[in-house]
């Protein structure tokens, strides 16, 4: 049987019942084979538990966005993060916020009189996604029934199903003038920090709408400010920001074009059996000496 721990000591006690429903023992730190973390905010706590015990051949992350562990990752063993375990709910907020914004069910919102007729069609719509992992999947799908064309933003242009074109970053700002709407929903690394900015929304259409489910460093904050405050795009809907948590005196609190959320692509309840499931079946992977999922690339720090 495979030694499994899970840390930090107060990580919760559902995950070490995902590590047991794997057929993994639960065991100490200075016994175990393989780790499960279980803080995303703990990146410097995991990598002073790796530097005290470096046997560990497989360490699992909580999230998919590990930015944060980029420093503590190394070659010697296996890692796993949480890539693709919340791709589903994540892609249904982004729905939402397409339609809330293009449908003007966000400006609706902000007022207390009859205004008005706004909005626009998700129907036929020309999108782009940045991004090309689980959730541009899994949005790409939900996008079907609504007869989008879709162009992928990533790293490699390798086709994917449903979507009409695949470029890469260096051809952003080409297809940035065609979109309705603009999603961003691939991994922080150093170039995708600030990827957009001034130059970017300056391309964009005057009511385009810019949804960013990635992380919050993705996008200028003071030049969507400045861009939403204009009124030089449609408006904006952030489940991350820069800085986050959102100081409650931020101007973009204040911006009727503006939607934010707390960062709830997925919630703590959605995450708990989503995560268990990849902890689960990492687990009997992990004992079958059979590949893992959501292995991370270590040069590229996703």
């Amino acid at each position: 049987m495979k030694r499994v721990a899970v840390g930090p000591t107060q990580a919760p006690e559902w995950m070490r019942d995902a590590v047991r429903a794997g057929g993994c023992e639960v065991v100490d730190y200075g016994d175990a084979q393989g780790l499960v973390w279980g803080d995303p905010r703990g990146p410097d706590a995991c990598g002073e538990v790796l530097r005290t015990h470096p046997q560990f051949e497989w360490v699992q992350l909580p999230f998919a966005g590990i930015e944060t562990f980029v420093p503590h990752l190394d070659t010697r063993r296996v890692w796993t993060s949480g890539k693709g375990v919340y791709a589903e709910p994540v892609a249904e907020l982004c729905m939402a916020f397409l339609l809330g914004g293009l449908r003007h069910v966000i400006g609706y919102s902000r007022v207390n009189e009859w205004t008005v007729d706004h909005g626009r069609y998700l129907l036929g719509g020309n999108i782009v996604i940045v991004g090309g992992g689980g959730i541009a999947e899994s949005l790409v799908r939900m996008l079907q029934g609504f007869n989008t064309h879709i162009t992928v933003v990533r790293r490699h242009p390798t086709p994917i199903a449903g979507v009409q074109r695949v470029v890469t970053q260096a051809q952003l700002h080409d297809v940035l003038p065609e979109a309705d709407a603009v999603v961003l929903a691939c991994a922080l690394t150093p170039e995708t920090m600030g990827l957009i900015g001034a130059r970017e929304l300056s391309l964009m259409k005057h009511d385009a709408w810019l949804v960013n489910v990635g992380r919050g460093r993705l996008i200028v904050t003071d030049d969507l400010v400045a861009a939403l405050r204009e009124r030089r795009i449609g408006g904006a809907t952030l489940d991350v920001t820069e800085p986050e948590p959102l100081p409650k005196e931020h101007p973009l609190w204040q911006l009727d074009n503006c939607l934010i959320t707390p960062h709830v692509g997925n919630t703590r309840a959605m995450a708990v059996p989503l995560l268990t499931e990849r902890i689960t079946t990492n687990c009997r992977l992990f004992v079958a000496g059979q590949p893992l999922v959501g292995v991370v690339n270590v040069t590229l720090g996703y």
